[in-house]
């Protein structure tokens, strides 16, 4: 189905004017020819002055014109009050009426308000022009019926198969025959398919367009931009916004009444049911673990999403064998330092399920009790259950002598960082805050990826604030924060690409708000410089001499930069 082949939910005024029953009374266009593409909701017969009162729009009128009234001003009125309420065409049968014609007074005032004023110089009845009509309408509703029913089946379809987010667009674009992305929260490209245009002219300057585009509501277009927008996100946790490219001059050739200003409602059936399927496909999480392995999956899953009780958590864990109260509990994270294996993507799985093996291994090899699976597609976790608190360091250390032992790894050379990161968070006397502690984990072995130290094990302590925010770098809630914080003045330089007062903001923060230091820095002179810095205030809303503001926005920079590193 492509954009071409888009059906409207209703015939315009035009089409019905092609229809035999229609011509066999001889049509012809008196004025409004610029209302011709408007779409007929209903056919309406009214012999009556005052049937505006009794209309909701886009209805064609029929008459034979014995009720209207005989004055000019009187038709004058009532060709308004038609406008105003939003028909989409008035049809007059000549003969009873008006013989040779509608009055001239009629037919200016519709031209004046582009209303379509049609007169039917042939008797024709008119029931034969109603069941015309309202047969294509049904026809139409039918096909949308059958589209929209197609995309419920190919979502639900995706859904099941686990689609990955790549093939939703894709298949969210070759449904609606147009350009769809998916975005994160900092106008991130996460998916892309440009439905046989140009990926490059699609995605040139991508960030800066779409702060443009802002729609009003979860689901709504965007008139100016031509855009279709929907938020992506579950449980209350948004994570992102897909959009489909729908130019307004589209809307005419859809069916879509000038000033309406949305897409068929098809498409936004679609952006809708696409995002539902990308927010499933992010909670589900397919594995082919033994039965054991998936119980400890489920387990550690239940600690960091909250979707059991931590009391039921601990009594299936004891019935694993694995005693989690009254113990100090500390959450370990092991993972590749690249994301990419050698093999190439077919080998991401494989390598995976080799490191959860060997994690499982290690811990035997230590004696350590823990709950331990793949935490995602790139690391393997796991809750150690030590006895005491003073047996933390030492059980770490055991553990990651093991693995390497384990690995086979050779001591990589001076300078060399090791290919697998160790992590652990801050150990918890409960179970309760085992979740902090398994996060923690997981934020430090991300972070590590960058620090070329060979250590045994990370901690939160080797971790500086950019490391934190790059592994933070995909939360929602840090994406959030920087838009609070830098929205405003990522929105003017889209605006103003010339200026670009993000840099310097940047040069002012990282001079440790140095202006003198900062405008040369920026090579501006000081006066230019501060009538920037005076905007950078005005836009932000924020005073740059408070010491806080500027922390805030120093560290929001620093999230901004973990946020475009990819």
């Amino acid at each position: 189905m492509t954009q071409g082949s888009v059906s409207a939910v209703f015939p315009t005024v035009r089409e019905v004017l092609a229809l035999d029953p229609v011509r066999h009374g001889a049509p012809r266009l008196v004025a409004g020819e610029a209302g011709l593409d408007r779409p007929v909701r209903w056919v309406h017969v009214a012999e009556v002055p005052d049937i505006a009162t009794l209309l909701n729009g886009r209805e064609l009128v029929l008459t034979t014109g014995i009720g209207l009234p005989a004055d000019d001003a009187g038709l004058r009125a009532f060709i308004g009050a038609l406008a105003d309420v939003g028909v989409s065409g008035l049809v007059v049968e000549l003969g009873r009426r008006y013989v040779s014609g509608v009055p001239r007074v009629m037919a200016a005032a519709a031209e004046r308000r582009g209303l379509p004023l049609v007169e039917l110089r042939r008797a024709t009845p008119f029931v034969r022009i109603t069941e015309a009509v309202h047969a294509l309408i049904v026809d139409a509703q039918l096909t949308e019926l059958r589209a929209t029913e197609e995309i419920h089946q190919r979502f639900t379809e995706l859904s099941v198969e686990g689609a990955d987010a790549a093939e939703v667009v894709r298949q969210a674009a070759e449904l609606a025959g147009s350009p769809v992305v998916l975005e994160n929260l900092s106008r991130q490209v996460l998916a892309y398919d440009p439905a046989g245009e140009s990926a490059e002219l699609l995605l040139d300057g991508w960030e800066q367009h779409s702060r443009r585009i802002r729609p009003d509501g979860r689901t709504a277009y965007d008139l100016d931009s031509g855009w279709l927008v929907t938020t992506v996100g579950a449980r209350g946790q948004d994570w992102g916004r897909l959009l489909l490219r729908w130019p307004s001059g589209d809307l005419a050739a859809a069916g879509t009444p000038a000033g309406d200003g949305s897409p068929p409602t098809r498409l936004t059936i679609l952006v809708e049911r696409a995002a539902s399927t990308l927010a499933l496909g992010r909670l589900i999480r397919r594995d082919a673990e033994g039965l054991e392995r998936q119980i400890h999956r489920t387990l550690l899953t239940a600690l960091l999403d909250h979707s059991r009780p931590v009391d039921e958590v601990g009594l299936r864990a004891r019935a694993l064998g694995v005693v989690l109260e009254r113990r100090h509990l500390v959450g370990v994270v092991v993972r590749h330092r690249s994301d990419d294996p050698d093999g190439g993507p077919q080998a991401g799985p494989a390598r995976l399920r080799d490191l959860a093996e060997a994690v499982g291994q290690a811990l035997r090899e230590a004696k350590l009790t823990a709950l331990t699976s793949a935490m995602d597609d790139q690391a393997v976790g796991a809750l150690l259950a030590l006895p005491e608190a003073e047996a933390e360091e030492r059980a770490l250390a055991a553990f990651a002598a093991a693995l390497r032992r384990v690995r086979l790894d050779p001591r990589p050379a001076p300078g060399t960082p090791a290919a697998v990161i160790v992590a652990a968070g801050s150990g918890v006397s409960s179970l309760r805050e085992a979740r902090r502690s398994l996060v923690e984990a997981r934020q430090i072995a991300d972070a590590a990826r960058r620090d070329r130290r060979e250590l045994p094990v990370f901690r939160l302590p080797h971790v500086g604030l950019a490391g934190l925010l790059h592994l933070l770098r995909d939360e929602p809630r840090l994406q959030t924060f920087v838009e609070r914080e830098l929205g405003g003045l990522l929105a003017y330089d889209a605006q103003h690409p010339r200026e670009q007062l993000l840099g310097t903001l940047r040069a002012y923060l990282e001079q440790g708000r140095n202006k003198s230091a900062a405008a040369a820095a920026a090579h501006l002179s000081r006066p230019a410089f501060y009538e920037r810095l005076a905007r950078i205030g005005r836009i932000l809303d924020v005073d740059l001499d408070s010491v806080d503001a500027c922390l805030s926005l120093h560290v929001a920079l620093l999230a901004l930069d973990a946020v475009r590193d990819t």
